[in-house]
């Protein structure tokens, strides 16, 4: 086969046939050849390294994103570099000095919320930059996420639609959490409800801490009778800590998280949330930033997914 034929089944094997491309790939693993990156970079000024940072994967709330980004990105011959820019993104420019000096083609970023310094270096990088799982009708480059402030406000006004009044909320202390805090309370001082206790831990919430909330918040005298949790993981410790007083879920307190993660179906009872579509937020990102380096028209700069409110047993 030709060179350039070998190069296409390398560097964008969407453009050859599966015939060719498992001749090709056979020869390859026969032969042990690895292909020199840096030096097809030089040539065609291309990497082919596209750059992901997320807060954490000590959750799976960003698994599925990563996932779906990291699919449809190497369907078109890139490869993913991920770093964990932390709670609050304290890592994020050490990281991103250490990235742009690899020169990747593109960069997805978790959140709008960048130091002055960051964007600076975004801008002159000159490069497709997608922020993810936020929203801002003025984002860097382009944006793939949802209001986290509507997700504090829809969540309040189910509650008080369906009868609840002595309301509490247990969420972590990053940006996005606290969003998620202003919306909620906004929605029931609107409803006529000023006195929400409210727990704020340092992200991101476990079983764990959610359990250990639970109980601070009964033993300091609080009786609510329905809890907002900013994940279904904190979600779930609140449940375990109910249950192991004697508590019945929803009689004496409704629990709600946020996320929709595999298990809250499963949980006993059944775990209202709020859903969000992680794999498309991914998926969509991808193809944002392949269109911009592609020179092909692309998703709108903006795009917000919205989200989704599931209700289930536990409320």
């Amino acid at each position: 086969m030709s060179p350039i034929t070998v190069s296409r089944v390398l560097n964008r094997p969407e453009l050859v046939t599966p015939d060719t491309m498992e001749v090709v790939r056979e020869a390859i693993a026969r032969t042990g050849y690895v292909p020199n990156m840096l030096a097809g970079g030089l040539a065609s000024k291309r990497s082919r390294l596209v750059a992901a940072l997320f807060p954490t994967i000590a959750s799976s709330m960003f698994a599925e994103t990563m996932e779906a980004l990291t699919d449809r990105l190497g369907e078109a011959g890139y490869q993913v570099l991920l770093g964990l820019s932390g709670y609050p993104a304290a890592r994020e420019d050490d990281l991103l000095e250490a990235i742009l000096s690899r020169r990747p083609d593109g960069i997805l970023l978790t959140g709008i919320v960048h130091s002055a310094s960051t964007r600076q270096k975004l801008l002159a990088a000159k490069i497709p930059v997608v922020e993810i799982w936020d929203y801002t009708p003025t984002p860097i480059d382009m944006l793939v996420g949802f209001s986290h402030e509507r997700v504090g406000e829809a969540v309040g006004d189910y509650l008080i639609a369906k009868g609840y009044r002595r309301l509490a909320m247990i969420g972590g202390d990053d940006d996005r959490a606290m969003q998620r805090r202003k919306g909620f309370l906004s929605s029931l001082a609107g409803h006529g409800i000023e006195d929400v206790p409210t727990m704020a831990i340092p992200a991101p919430g476990s079983l764990r801490t959610g359990r250990q909330q639970m109980a601070r918040l009964l033993d300091e005298g609080h009786r609510p009778d329905a809890v907002f949790c900013n994940s279904d993981a904190l979600a779930q410790g609140v449940l375990a800590e109910a249950q192991s007083r004697g508590m019945s879920v929803p009689g004496d307190v409704a629990v709600m998280g946020f996320g929709d993660l595999d298990f809250s179906p499963y949980t006993f009872p059944a775990l209202t949330t709020v859903r969000i579509d992680r794999r498309g937020i991914g998926r969509i990102a991808a193809e944002a930033m392949l269109a911009r380096m592609e020179g092909r028209a692309g998703p709108e700069k903006v795009l917000d997914v919205g989200f989704e409110v599931i209700e289930r047993e536990s409320t």
